[in-house]
């Protein structure tokens, strides 16, 4: 399986299905693709609808006739264009393709319903989103039950946790690998993945990635 990190929290996971979290490319200073360079998707992930969070997701999703998955309010509106749309809220597990998304709190604010993580279950790998979120001890509880295999956790401060936060999520949710998101897209933002790296030690390993690089799990 392949992830790639298109920059800021946009994630493609490529495996049996190829599946995007919160697509965010023409608009976003960090992204080294354009939205035709993406390959064809079959599930779209959103955790909350701020631009930076879905503003090319429905047009993805129109073009490859791909699912949304998102918190109800907006799949709603997903399905008032015309998309096909599996709403979910907090807690939530639905299978899509082969794919489980679990939705989990992302403590942050949005436009509709509520912000959400995600836990994606694909080819026997569990791949945690965290979403745009401050630290929270639920995610002790996704530890317990879930131990991902991969975690991508936002340390951009301001609008998410910091560095310090993040390294603490580390050791709540007992993931094994885990890359730093959501942080150098624009000046508020701006944060030191090397002293992230530092502060998680031995904790798990910390793969710094730039935007459009990939990593094979």
């Amino acid at each position: 399986m392949k992830v790639t990190w298109i920059g800021h929290a946009s994630l493609l996971i490529e495996g049996s299905i190829r599946i995007m979290v919160d697509p965010f490319i023409e608009a976003n200073p960090s992204a080294t693709v354009k939205k035709e360079d993406i390959p064809r998707l079959d599930v779209i992930a959103i955790t909350h609808d701020h631009e930076d969070h879905i503003s090319d997701a429905f047009d993805l999703a129109k073009r490859d006739n791909a699912v949304v998955v998102a918190m109800h309010e907006i799949a709603v509106k997903a399905g008032e264009q015309g998309i096909t749309a599996e709403g979910m809220n907090i807690g939530g597990t639905v299978e899509v393709k082969g794919a489980k998304f679990t939705m989990v709190l992302a403590v942050h604010s949005s436009y509709s319903g509520h912000p959400c993580g995600y836990v994606i279950t694909l080819d026997g790998k569990r791949i945690y989103h965290a979403g745009d979120t401050g630290l929270t001890r639920d995610m002790e509880i996704i530890g317990e039950l879930y131990t991902p295999d991969i975690s991508f956790l936002p340390i951009g401060s301001r609008y998410t946790m910091d560095i310090v936060q993040a390294a603490k999520a580390v050791e709540y949710t007992k993931t094994k690998k885990v890359v730093p998101i959501h942080y150098n897209t624009w000046p508020p933002i701006q944060a030191a993945p090397e002293e992230f790296k530092k502060l998680v030690g031995n904790k798990a390993e910390v793969i710094i990635l730039k935007p459009g690089q990939s990593y094979e799990l």
